[in-house]
């Protein structure tokens, strides 16, 4: 009897371990698809610009319907931002502030660890914390044509 409870207790203990780290990747490999399909939904729109502080996609600057559509076929949450002096100020926003109301308006946390990786046209994907809650996120810099940094996509799923 003990043998087999040390058994069961081992094949569990080695799923576990076998699993715990595809469900990480799996996770990633949300982020990775969720922050392409945002990506192609801008490009729909048009060439990234700034005008006078305002972000546009070709002649729109209303892409609250681009994030939701990737949030309903994807899951998770998802952000344009666009770049203010030292700031990245959210221009459309599926995340919700602490009370459930919108975080359009609302920077990026500066110290987002994101925000160095930004301001470098560099990626970043890793942990993200948002108005308190953990995600699985990617942040990728928004360029304009000369290459410069104007804003920057998120997508993220809850940990």
């Amino acid at each position: 009897m003990y043998r087999n409870n040390f058994i069961a207790h081992m094949l569990t203990l080695a799923c576990f371990i076998i699993l715990t780290p595809s469900i990480g990747k799996a996770q990633s490999d949300n982020v990775k698809t969720s922050m392409a399909a945002l990506k192609a939904e801008t490009e729909k729109l048009g060439a990234p610009n700034v005008q006078n502080t305002y972000l546009y996609f070709g002649k729109t600057t209303d892409f609250s319907d681009a994030v939701k559509a990737v949030v309903k076929t994807h899951g998770g949450v998802a952000t344009l931002f666009v770049k203010r002096g030292d700031e990245f100020v959210r221009v459309a926003s599926t995340v919700k502030r602490e009370g459930g109301t919108s975080a359009v308006g609302f920077a990026l946390d500066p110290s987002s660890p994101a925000i160095a990786k930004l301001n470098n046209g560099e990626t970043y994907y890793g942990d993200a914390t948002v108005f308190g809650k953990t995600y699985d996120a990617g942040y990728e810099p928004i360029k304009d044509a000369s290459g410069a940094v104007i804003g920057a996509y998120f997508v993220g799923y809850a940990k």
